[in-house]
């Protein structure tokens, strides 16, 4: 079994400086917490921040193992479910901003999808992606390779918006427990 990647940067989703309200303990008990998505994985991440530090809303914190300025450790990763209402409501934007950032990530992926099995290629896998258009964006691709969301859009008329589909689909992987295949984010 390969070793799981961790997570760097994160991307704050909400910040509960009383703790989680559903501890519980008394809130003079509780720890200040802040709830985050990793930039690489989409890890959904509870972090502890230093005492003192103010963190805000979208706010890009290091998480990695060396000096870290605002957080003093990462708590648990955590689920969808377990994220505060706050936190679920800005996740779509947080998605929308981290495709957007790593657009030639998310090119790669349309230049060098795969077939997973015989009959299901990851692209099958993007919400609105059936066969017809499948075919139409490898043989694209097999002509020239992708270059950008607008040059995805150019080209094939029926995909007005690729990254939409990146953004549903990571959305869709974070939500539900039972997604077999993730491209995106890791189980």
């Amino acid at each position: 079994m390969k070793a799981e990647k961790k997570e760097v940067n994160a991307i704050v989703l909400d910040v509960l400086l009383k703790g989680h309200p559903d501890d519980p303990r008394p809130p003079f008990k509780r720890e200040p917490l802040v709830q985050a998505m990793g930039i690489e994985q989409f890890k959904l991440l509870e972090l502890v921040p230093k005492a003192g530090v103010i963190i805000d809303l979208h706010e890009k914190v290091y998480i990695g193992d060396a000096e870290r300025e605002k957080v003093e450790r990462v708590k648990r990763r955590i689920g969808y479910a377990e994220l505060t209402h706050t936190a679920q409501g800005e996740l779509p934007f947080i998605i929308e901003e981290v495709v957007r950032a790593r657009e030639a990530d998310f090119i790669t992926f349309f230049n060098k999808s795969i077939s997973i099995t015989p009959k299901l290629h990851m692209l099958h896998l993007l919400p609105g992606i059936g066969k017809k258009l499948m075919w139409e964006i490898l043989e694209a691709r097999s002509r020239k390779p992708f270059e950008s969301f607008a040059d995805i859009s150019g080209r094939i008329k029926s995909l007005p918006h690729p990254e939409k589909m990146i953004q549903a689909r990571i959305l869709e992987e974070l939500e539900d427990k039972e997604v077999k295949y993730h491209l995106f984010t890791s189980k």
